[in-house]
């Protein structure tokens, strides 16, 4: 019973994820200006960013290879994260630090 439990809050935060990349949006850069579109890859990327390591979404996203190990080492830190999962889920280009975060 506790897994079935678990199966349907993984499905509906699936769900929720989803729906909110049903509309378009757009993610600016402050630093660079870029206009990235959100799709359901992007989206894709993030979840992963986010539930599995770090640094996944920035190689779906086909990221720098830096940028992707920078990512996947700064997510030894609980809240970066939700930073990665971000990055991941705009598809940002570039950034601080070089463009690695």
């Amino acid at each position: 019973m506790k897994q079935l439990s678990k199966i349907l809050t993984c499905l509906v935060m699936l769900a929720v994820l989803i729906s909110g990349a049903l509309t378009p949006a757009f993610a600016k850069d402050k630093d660079e200006e870029i206009l990235r579109r959100i799709s359901f890859k992007s989206i894709g990327a993030g979840a992963l960013s986010l539930l599995v390591w770090p640094g996944i979404g920035q190689a779906i996203n086909s990221q720098d290879g830096e940028k992707v190990l920078t990512h996947a080492v700064l997510g030894l830190i609980p809240p970066y994260r939700f930073w990665s999962c971000y990055d991941a889920a705009v598809d940002r280009e570039g950034g601080y630090w070089k463009g690695r975060i």
